[in-house]
Parts: structure tokens; sequence; C-alpha cells
């Protein structure tokens, strides 16, 4: 999907994705498939403040294109995408991509060709460390969310029986690890996993592992309809242990599937309730676009989180300035120190810190609704 105007242009600058009146910009994402809300919802948050930064004469006279492929939550798509923007289509830099197992693909090719790539809806750890130069989270990690679930379970719950359901793969392969490492903390370890396939709705096995554990409480790591599935099931056998979920699942998209039997759950979450109109001011920017570009969306945490991604993008290519390269952008990137978009808190880098907020939100679902816990 090619979004914006395609009509070829001359490349006058040293740097491939740059031409007098243009930026190219790159992403692999989920469009469609099983995780398809994820990579739209994640893409429509960041082009509804990129098209108005355009439609208001773009960046240093420049307006900024993003070519955006279908990875399908798929790792081979997304090399294959990858491949294709960096060599074919000659995008400046990477953005917005969507998934653990789809980016930890990507690194090297990355790293090899020395192009920047900022925005991941992903908190996995091997995407942070070891330090990369080139890749910038502006997202709190995985790691950062399932410590701060433990301690809230055995800290203010009192609750010590832990079990966790994951993808099988990178992605529940590392919030497996935070939860036992946040575990270990307290001298304890999962009561029980189980696991499901990525693609699949396979949760039944995993389901009766953990409840003959007499879990308390389930830390889960998937999407969203493997995690409904599982939770509506486990609701229907009179099991009801406290329900936590990390933010990549689509917390919006989750509790529509779930309906009644999503009461009660948990949710961290990485951007404020895009709800706080009127204590934020990024909330009330982000809704209005919203409504004006994409009007049949509804608000949600995958696309504020976008949006927020689309501000740290557009600030650093404003502190770049007309004369862009790659590296130059990376300096602007390190250069945001305490900058405030709107959401209460700063987003920082540094020449060897590439992530730029560590809050994470508690969020608990009521009413079929999502409201805020505490941060």
């Amino acid at each position: 999907m090619d979004i914006g105007p395609a009509q070829p242009k001359t490349v006058v600058s040293p740097g491939p994705g740059i031409t007098s009146d243009e930026i190219l910009i790159g992403s692999s994402l989920a469009l469609g498939g099983h995780a398809g809300f994820l990579g739209t919802q994640y893409l429509h948050g960041a082009m509804c403040l990129i098209h108005k930064i355009n439609d208001e004469g773009g960046i240093h006279n420049r307006n900024i294109r993003i070519i955006a492929y279908d990875d399908e939550y798929d790792p081979p798509q997304c090399v294959e995408n990858t491949n294709r923007l960096i060599n074919k289509d000659k995008v400046f830099c990477l953005f917005c991509y969507v998934g653990t197992p789809t980016s930890l693909k990507i690194i090297d090719i990355v790293e090899d060709s020395k192009i920047p790539l900022l925005g991941i809806f992903s908190g996995a750890d091997k995407l942070r460390f070891p330090f990369r130069h080139y890749i910038f989270n502006i997202r709190s990690s995985y790691y950062q969310e399932t410590n701060a679930v433990v301690r809230y379970f055995i800290e203010e719950k009192g609750l010590r029986r832990i079990a966790v359901f994951y993808q099988y793969d990178d992605y529940g392969f590392d919030g497996l690890k935070g939860t036992q490492i946040a575990l270990q903390k307290y001298d304890l370890s999962p009561v029980a996993t189980g696991s499901y396939i990525r693609g699949t709705l396979d949760i039944e096995e995993a389901l009766d592992t953990i409840q003959a554990s007499q879990a308390e409480a389930v830390v889960m790591i998937g999407t969203y309809s493997p995690c409904a599935k599982f939770i509506k099931e486990a609701r229907a056998r009179k099991y009801n242990p406290l329900f936590y979920n990390v933010s990549f699942v689509g917390a919006d998209k989750l509790v529509e599937e779930l309906g009644d039997d999503g009461e009660g759950i948990l949710i961290t979450q990485v951007v404020p309730p895009p709800t706080e109109r009127i204590l934020l001011p990024a909330c009330g920017q982000y809704s209005r676009l919203l409504a004006r570009y994409y009007p049949d969306d509804t608000p949600n945490f995958v696309s504020f989180e976008g949006f927020i991604n689309a501000k740290v993008l557009i600030e650093a290519l404003r502190r770049t300035g007309r004369d862009i390269t790659r590296e130059g952008f990376i300096k602007a990137l390190e250069s945001i120190k305490e900058h405030y978009v709107g959401i209460g808190s700063a987003i920082s880098f540094g020449p060897r810190d590439h992530q730029g907020i560590d809050d994470v939100y508690f969020t608990e679902v009521r009413g079929r609704k999502i409201q805020l816990l505490y941060k």
C-alpha cells in the first residue's frame, strides 16, 4: 500500500529516499490476516498526523510519503518487504514495524544497510540489548511490563501462584522470560506454562495445563483472538483467575471479542488512554485528526501509539534540517531530551539510549470499557 503522491522524483540529495520535495519512508506490518487490526491501526495513527503535516507544507518543504507493505505478521514476508523497501524503493528510513518475530528477523538487514528503524510495536529485549545504532524504540519493553504486573500481583493482590500463557515464538518467549525474571525476585517461578502456535487458536492444551495448576493469575503473551478464546473458555469452565495481557495484545480488539467475559481483566499499556482528552493535549489532537482522516476508525491504544511515533519522527526530521542524511537523522533523534509530546511524560534518547519512554500504565476492563487504574 502506497500512501501519498506516487509521481517519480529526481533525487537531489546524497541520501536515499530524499528528493527536492519528498521524504520516502518504508513500513512492513500486518495489514491483513490474524493480526491485521494491529498493523492497520498502528499505521492509521501515524498517518493521521503525517497527513496533517503534509497538508501544512511538510517538513522543510518536503512531504512525507509512506510506502507500507502487508507482511501479515509473517517473518519471511517481513524480510522480503524490508529488502524491497531498501533495495528497490530506496526509502530513507524504516518506520512503524509491528511484531517481535517479524522485527527480529530484519535486525541484520537494518544494520548491514545502515538504515534507521524508528518505532516498533514490540517490547522485545533483543531490539534493545545489545545496543543497536540504527534501531530506535519509543515504547517500554515487555520486561518492564511483566515486571510491573508481577510486582502488582504479589505486593498489591497477595497472589503467588502465577502461570504464563504465551505465543510459541520470539514474542512469547520474551514475555515468558520477563515474567520468570520478575518472579525470581520473589523466589518464585511460574506454576505452569502453556503455549499456542502463532496464527492458530489452539489454546485447549495450554488451558488444561494452567487450570490444573490452580494458578491464581495468568500472564498472557499473545494476540487478541487466541487470548480472547483462552479467557472465554476458562470462564465457561468456571475457572476465573486474574487474567493479564501485555500491551501488544491489542486491548480494544480483545475487549470487543470478549464482550462480558472481559470484565476485570488487566492490560498494561505503554501510552495513556487516548480518551484522556482534557488532561493530555495529545489525546485531543489525536482524536480530532483520526476523525478527520480516518472517520471510520475509533480511537484506540494501538493507533494512539502510532500517533506518538509520528510525533517523534516529525520532531527528528525537523531537527535534522533541510540537508538530510541518515546519520544526521540519527543524531537528531539522539538529541531529543525531555521532549514533551502531550502525553504527560517526556521522551528522551541519547547516543547510547535508544528507548524513548519507560512508562507502564495499568488498565482494567470495566463494563466493556478500558479504564486507567494507575501509572
